[in-house]
């Protein structure tokens, strides 16, 4: 509407990014509880596993369709056709029947803002699970983003001296690597348990962009490498997000999703932004490809958050959940988990 009246400006763009943003705040934290509420506790990690394929899938797909229609219809015709698909999805979600009227959904009355923020992360600091999976996470989302695939880009162009055609080869079948790892989750943990699995991919989803940090050579190698890296990395954050996603899940009492998932996107969000400008600030310094190597090493030294937890030791999610006083690790490993035998 902008565009037809000749009215774009940053200010107005500014304005959408707010708006947008809050309104993915609003689905973030309404998500959890709606997720919990619709798939069975047994089916967690599938259908987590289903939801990152199709994620993966539209991340493939996605760019290819929106930039042939922004070369055959122009840019302000792609912005409809994307928000209309936005309004496909409000409807098509909206049909989908969930009983909320028992089960101990979040409340919007009661204690403070203030007091609420705090007594979710005193339960997620006391709470063994949640506080090693959000250490972790915190600790990636941290480091990929000193990595971040901007200077991933930067590097390849300046330092491999790849064309736009190669660096856009690479990232496309490096990106088919998310889809294999969503697939292969589910196949993984029922393999190796979802505690393992979330090591693997705690490791596998930043230790690759050392790959792209050694390039070098010939074209074949310097654009092999850089497709190897973000295929790795991709199987890698699937590994780690279906199987901790699930596991976080399943630990959360019903009455809380919604306020630890803002918790959680506080402090993850928060270390990405961190992230960003500490990694632009060393790139200046140090250079592309040391910043580059600092990522990858520090993502994958994350590891050390899960080791001290229970979260190794976990096979499979209970089929079933009982509410957990707060802090109790032992009921919590009881009630909530299923460890292997023996």
């Amino acid at each position: 509407m902008a565009y037809l009246l000749d009215a774009v400006s940053l200010g107005q763009l500014y304005v959408v990014a707010l708006l947008t943003g809050t309104a993915a705040v609003l689905f973030n934290t309404a998500y959890p509880p709606f997720f919990a509420r619709l798939v069975p506790r047994s089916s967690y990690v599938e259908a987590n596993s289903r939801l990152s394929a199709s994620r993966s899938m539209s991340h493939v797909a996605g760019p290819a369709a929106g930039g042939g229609l922004i070369q055959a219809l122009t840019a302000p015709v792609a912005v409809v056709v994307d928000a209309v698909s936005y309004l496909a999805s409000a409807f098509l979600v909206g049909r989908i029947p969930l009983d909320e009227s028992s089960g101990g959904a979040d409340a919007g009355a009661g204690p403070s803002l203030f007091r609420r923020a705090r007594e979710e992360m005193t339960y997620i600091v006391r709470h063994p699970v949640l506080r090693a999976g959000l250490g972790c996470a915190a600790t990636v989302n941290f480091f990929t983003f000193v990595a971040g695939s901007g200077l991933v880009v930067l590097f390849a162009n300046r330092d491999l001296e790849l064309s736009a055609g190669a660096i856009g080869l690479a990232l496309g079948i490096g990106s088919t690597g998310a889809l294999l790892g969503a697939v292969i989750a589910p196949r993984v943990s029922r393999r190796i348990g979802v505690g393992r699995s979330i090591l693997v991919g705690a490791v596998l989803f930043p230790a690759p962009i050392a790959i792209a940090a050694s390039a070098g050579g010939p074209l074949w190698a310097r654009v092999g490498a850089l497709a190897a890296a973000e295929f790795l990395s991709g199987v890698g954050v699937m590994l780690f997000d279906v199987n901790l996603n699930s596991l976080q899940t399943s630990v959360i009492p019903d009455a809380m999703r919604s306020r630890v998932a803002g918790a959680f996107s506080t402090v993850n969000y928060g270390m990405r932004s961190i992230g960003a400008v500490v990694g632009g600030s060393l790139a200046t310094g140090l250079g592309l490809r040391a910043t580059l190597l600092v990522g990858a090493v520090g993502g994958a030294l994350s590891l050390f958050w899960l080791l001290s937890s229970p979260i190794p030791r976990i096979r499979a999610l209970a089929p079933e959940v009982a509410a957990v006083p707060c802090g109790d690790a032992e009921a919590d490993d009881r009630l909530t988990l299923h460890r292997a035998q023996g």
